[in-house]
């Protein structure tokens, strides 16, 4: 088991250089993944993603394997660019209200920096290196110093293999709870429908 600067284990760039509010622009095969796309327990909502025209640079293109941090706001969490990018069939970047972590090749495994980039010892980090009164964020060079704890590579599989199993489970969790909400509104619409008194409609005169 190692302790690491995420500088010795990733490249960190910012998300793409948007100038005000990023517009949508149906059929250029590109899609933007903004904060509301993304969360700890579903990573990237790609259908909500919008179609966007990326202005200057296209060197940014997300891949698998990518992590996004999120550099703005009270919650600094972290998603996985996962295999479900190459179903959409399009290119895919990130919103500036990212970092963009990509790993090297055989240090870590980016399901694990993911899972450990979202866990408390972390989130502290974040907490005590954010900067900014209204708005929090955090600057790249306190992401480059970010410690990262780095266990061998069979422990590493385990624990997201441990994850992927827990975040089914919190699905399905989730799942049950809509479900429920569902019904329990069903229930009620039906009550007011059965109780109360309809409304009248206005008589129209020809």
């Amino acid at each position: 088991m190692q302790l690491l600067r995420m500088k010795d284990l990733a490249r960190i760039s910012a998300g793409h250089p948007f100038r005000g509010k990023i517009i949508e622009s149906r059929g250029s095969g590109v899609v933007a993944v903004q904060m509301k796309d993304a969360s700890v327990l579903d990573n990237v909502n790609w259908a909500e993603c919008i179609e966007t025209e990326p202005t200057g640079h296209r060197n940014d293109y997300l891949q698998i394997g990518d992590i996004l941090v999120a550099a703005r706001g009270s919650h600094n969490y972290a998603v996985l660019i996962d295999a479900t990018l190459t179903v959409i069939g399009k290119q895919a970047i990130a919103a500036p209200q990212f970092f963009i972590v990509r790993v090297a090749k055989n240090k870590i495994l980016p399901e694990y920096l993911c899972w450990f980039l979202n866990q408390p010892p972390c989130q502290r980090y974040f907490n005590l290196n954010a900067e900014g009164t209204l708005t929090k964020a955090i600057k790249r060079s306190a992401l480059d110093e970010m410690p990262i704890v780095v266990p061998s590579m069979a422990r590493q599989h385990t624990i997201v293999g441990l994850t992927h199993t827990l975040q089914q489970e919190l699905r399905l969790i989730e799942q049950l709870r809509r479900n429920n909400e569902q019904m329990q509104a069903a229930i009620a619409n039906q009550l007011a429908a059965d109780l109360l008194p309809k409304p009248v409609t206005a008589k129209q005169y020809r």
